[in-house]
């Protein structure tokens, strides 16, 4: 049964869906049989990828929150990051561009490391206040995960993985995906924004006991990010 997911670095929600989901697939017995491909979505393509931005200063940019109402929003999110296992540091975290995460992502795919790669990416942009748009950051990940330090700085200098990148952005377009994460099981059913563990959990078991037939939506719409921000 194969799971694709439609996720960006920078979303918080997608950390939490990521979490939920994984926690709901350990109680099934057919969790060996499930393959999940995570695919790009990028909440905001026209940031520079050249420069950061704290979190409090793009929410005000880009929502026209004053601080106070973005404290309240972040620390909503930091309880339900809590609640997933998170522990979330908005404080240190940094806004960029994360086309070039993006592509790591499929050098990771290429190895089999997708969904390490991911978990390594959330923790430093989330946890560690890594700025994932940096070169030199996200060679030091990839070789954390075993890939060839070389081979990383080659692709993240060149246009290599840019067209599965933008494929991705594409094909979710076509898919209906508006906001992440968004969850697509094995080609039948859709579950968008981060639900709770047995949302995930029915939802996995009914896909897993059902054949494939055309995508319909089985969730009430749930925290995500779109391009215009997250909502809870």
């Amino acid at each position: 049964m194969k799971i694709e997911i439609w996720s960006d670095v920078m979303c918080p929600f997608c950390y939490i869906g990521k979490n939920n989901f994984e926690q709901a697939l350990e109680k099934l017995p057919f969790k060996d049989q499930v393959e999940v491909e995570w695919k790009s979505f990028q909440l905001d393509p026209t940031l520079d990828p050249e420069e950061t931005k704290t979190t409090f200063e793009y929410f005000k940019e880009k929502k026209g929150f004053p601080e106070a109402q973005a404290q309240q929003m972040i620390g909503q999110v930091k309880q339900m990051g809590a609640s997933a296992g998170i522990d979330f540091n908005f404080e240190k975290a940094l806004i960029t561009n994360t086309f070039s995460a993006h592509k790591l992502l499929h050098l990771a795919k290429k190895y089999n490391k997708s969904n390490e790669m991911e978990e390594a990416l959330f923790i430093a942009h989330f946890i560690d206040g890594k700025n994932v748009g940096d070169l030199e950051t996200l060679i030091s990940l990839a070789d954390s995960l075993g890939i060839d330090k070389d081979e990383a700085k080659n692709v993240l200098a060149s246009e290599e993985f840019n067209q599965e990148v933008n494929q991705d952005i594409l094909e979710g377009k076509n898919n209906g995906v508006t906001g992440v994460p968004f969850f697509i099981l094995n080609g039948k059913y859709a579950v968008s924004g981060a639900q709770p563990v047995e949302l995930f959990a029915n939802a996995l078991q009914q896909t897993y006991d059902e054949t494939v037939t055309p995508l319909t939506n089985i969730s009430d719409n749930g925290a995500s990010c779109d391009t215009d921000g997250c909502e809870i």
